[in-house]
């Protein structure tokens, strides 16, 4: 999924993944509040002003971080560790429910895939992210690493994910390689993660050229007519944009055959109910 940095806006609050933050920071958070608890009992411009400098401080503290842990892989790049969400900054990668062609034309689960490729890499080993802000969907963003691997760096050089440019430049050059010796999702043709999201009959497929025109035409037509899901196995249906939270529905619910999965942002297919739990849904009451 992509992501959005969040602005900064309203009066600091702390939330629960904050544990895994220096003691330091809280400090600064509660100082902050407490200033700010003066000044609206008369304060002057100086107290508000020291507010604000204090705010811009005490709002990079509280975001940033360091959190380690074996991590739950949700896609190829969002992880949780602990109760914290994680985002990789400033890469994209295809969506569970994504598919790609291969050389020959042929489709294939390249979101799934992805994912797993991860994980193999991952092997249960301990990783250790450095998180540096939150995105509009309170994710903490940051950079992980194992065994002395920046994840990110190796999902873009071996073709598991796109340099997100519109946010960073840092794995331009990994996906320049990646792309040069066809690795991954460049060895066929796909759609970017970010126009996945959003796509329609314009959107624009990148990869290798060698794949059969006809076969390209097609991935863009049967999926934005109304999208299969991506393999048999994986006929979960989630509406990302139920409020208050996301909600899936299981093949025999009530629901089920309404829920129109046509191109969008707010629908995702899903293999688990594990898989769409830990992306933050909840089951379908009916």
């Amino acid at each position: 999924m992509g992501f959005k940095q969040a602005p900064a806006r309203g009066r600091l609050t702390i939330s629960a993944t904050q544990a895994h933050f220096p003691r330091h920071s809280l400090k600064k958070c509660n100082r902050l509040l407490t200033i700010e608890d003066r000044c609206k009992k008369g304060g002057s411009l100086r107290c508000w002003l020291a507010v604000a400098a204090l705010f811009l401080i005490s709002v990079h503290a509280a975001c940033a971080g360091q959190v380690r842990g074996v991590p739950q892989i949700v896609d190829a790049d969002t992880v949780y560790i602990g109760q914290t969400k994680i985002r990789f900054n400033g890469i994209d990668a295809p969506e569970t429910d994504q598919v790609c062609l291969d050389a020959a034309g042929k489709t294939w689960t390249c979101g799934i895939e992805a994912r797993e490729r991860l994980r193999t890499f991952s092997k249960d080993r301990e990783w250790s992210c450095e998180l540096t802000g939150t995105d509009i969907y309170r994710r903490s963003l940051g950079s992980c690493t194992v065994g002395g691997e920046n994840v990110s760096r190796w999902l873009v050089q071996n073709g598991w994910a796109l340099a997100f440019r519109r946010y960073s430049t840092e794995y331009v050059a990994n996906e320049d390689l990646a792309r040069e010796h066809q690795r991954g999702l460049w060895s066929g043709a796909f759609i970017a993660p970010w126009d996945w999201r959003h796509r329609s009959n314009l959107t624009v497929i990148m990869g290798a050229l060698t794949v059969p025109t006809m076969a390209q035409r097609a991935l863009i037509s049967n999926s934005t007519a109304n999208p299969a899901p991506p393999s048999g196995n994986c006929l979960i249906k989630g509406n990302l944009s139920s409020a208050p939270q996301c909600i899936y529905h299981v093949p025999g619910g009530r629901f089920y055959d309404r829920l129109n999965m046509q191109p969008s942002s707010s629908h995702r297919w899903f293999c688990t109910e594990a898989e769409a739990q830990a992306a933050g849904c909840r089951k379908s009451k009916l």
